[in-house]
């Protein structure tokens, strides 16, 4: 069971459509809120895809994920510095389409159980926070200049995307895979004590 089933009962397709609308819109609202944080600025980004995907579930995670893709596929400003599909062929895609696994592996981690208590919960968003930066890195670093792509950013030695795509962001997103377990476990716990 997921917390969104255990908060709002049985859901129907269009409870699934205005969950999945929603929590896309949730997710490029946060993506525009920009933390000043050391060494590099921190978005909401993926505190928000952890929430989305550990409350929805894999599939309306997923779904959801795919929604929000769509919006920026649309033209819609939804990505990180304003950014719409042009994204997709940048150096930051790899992470846009790992998204959407991150939030499927949440989802399936809450369904199975296995996200449920804060620790529990937090061992599970780490973990998906550092798996991010293999589909992360693995675009700049081969996958884009099979697809032509031809930019400074394609296919540089590791030391490149260490120093520019991972380790500037490491302690940002610990502090976000944190929270998010933070806030799903906390919310777990307060519907809990409603239904008790």
């Amino acid at each position: 069971m997921t917390l969104t089933q255990a908060a709002f009962g049985k859901t129907t397709l269009l409870r699934q459509v205005l969950l999945a609308l929603g929590g896309a819109a949730f997710i490029a609202t946060a993506t525009q809120v920009s933390v000043p944080f050391f060494p590099v600025p921190m978005t909401l980004q993926t505190l928000a895809i952890l929430i989305v995907g550990l409350s929805f579930g894999a599939r309306l995670g997923t779904a959801t994920l795919i929604t929000y893709l769509g919006y920026g596929a649309m033209g819609l400003p939804v990505f990180a510095g304003g950014m719409n599909g042009l994204a997709f062929a940048g150096p930051t895609a790899g992470f846009l389409l790992g998204f959407v696994l991150m939030a499927g592996l949440a989802g399936l981690a809450a369904e199975r159980g296995i996200a449920r208590g804060a620790l529990s919960t937090m061992l599970v968003t780490l973990v998906l926070s550092a798996l991010l930066y293999i589909p992360g890195i693995a675009w700049p670093m081969a996958v884009a200049s099979v697809t032509g792509v031809e930019a400074g950013w394609v296919g540089q030695e590791i030391g490149f995307y260490w120093t520019h795509f991972v380790a500037p962001f490491l302690i940002g997103d610990a502090v976000k895979a944190v929270i998010a377990a933070l806030v799903v476990s906390g919310a777990w716990k307060a519907l809990a004590g409603r239904n008790a």
